[in-house]
């Protein structure tokens, strides 16, 4: 009888860890939502499909540069914290990039090190965590569209919208012109109707 009750025991145990975990990581995700400093990142077009994770849009930043002394300081795939300001118009900008976490009080995010040019150019390319935007599935196609157009248009200002605490990032929204792609998608697809 006792094997039985220890048995039990385990496997509620195991249980409440896999259940904590993801619960977690949710709470942390919606705790830099709610309390982090939003950030507006001019995006540049990519698309592509993940077969496995849906549809989404992904992004590319202007503001993914840094100059950097010697290219040999840094390696493909590092983590880096790049601290943050913001223009005037409230767009973010690169304020400096460290191999170690800030211990001001400035905004910083961790990414990591996309990829380094040499021969005299010496610019540090990030690879921000927030690359893709994903998408319901009937929505990915129209979202996917408009947010091309509004790349070619170069009238139309898009940009991420992404919430920044201590280091962890989250994309909140895609915007064209500051209205949410969601919002564009959901008036195309009213106007088709």
């Amino acid at each position: 009888m006792n094997n039985k009750k220890i048995l039990i025991s385990v496997f509620i145990l195991v249980a409440l860890v896999q259940m904590y975990v993801p619960a977690k990581m949710i709470l942390d995700k919606e705790n830099v939502l709610e309390k982090g400093t939003e950030y507006k990142f001019k995006t540049v077009p990519i698309d592509p499909n993940d077969p496995f994770r849906g549809k989404y849009i992904r992004l590319g930043y202007t503001e993914n540069k840094v100059a950097i002394p010697n290219e040999k300081d840094w390696i493909r795939g590092e983590t880096v914290y790049v601290s943050l300001s913001m223009d005037h118009s409230g767009f973010a900008r690169i304020k400096s990039i460290s191999k170690g976490e800030p211990t001001d009080d400035q905004n910083f995010i961790k990414a990591k090190v996309a990829f380094v040019t040499g021969n005299d150019s010496n610019e540090l390319i990030i690879n921000y965590p927030f690359g893709r935007y994903y998408l319901e599935e009937s929505k990915a196609d129209q979202a996917e569209s408009a947010y091309g157009q509004s790349r070619r248009d170069t009238v139309q200002i898009t940009y991420a919208l992404v919430s920044v605490k201590d280091g962890d990032a989250v994309l909140k929204d895609v915007l064209i012109d500051g209205i949410s792609i969601k919002e564009i998608v959901k008036g195309n697809q009213k106007n088709e109707k």
